[in-house]
């Protein structure tokens, strides 16, 4: 099962590598000299646009892979002191 979560997790972190690669700068600025509000008149910050979706989703699902796998690996010590072999006194 862990092995199966570690194959989804770098899965969706390509893939959410290459929706961020993807995306056009918007901007954001302070000055529309250096790029910032110039962008803007038109409406180009449109919010609705596919990649910018298909990022928060892949975000949202690699954050969900990663919590399931650190719960189903568990605290790495054992559950109870029956695992431990105890030491004989000679």
């Amino acid at each position: 099962m862990l092995s199966t979560l570690a194959i989804l997790i770098a899965l969706v972190s390509a893939l959410l590598m290459l929706a961020v690669l993807i995306q056009n700068p918007k901007g954001g600025g302070i000055d529309p000299t250096f790029g910032g509000q110039a962008q803007q008149l038109f409406g180009a910050a449109r919010s609705t646009d596919f990649i910018e979706k298909a990022t928060w989703v892949l975000a949202g699902t690699l954050f969900i892979l990663c919590v399931v796998a650190a719960l189903s690996v568990g605290t790495g010590g054992p559950a109870t002191g029956a695992e431990i072999p105890l030491q004989s006194q000679q």
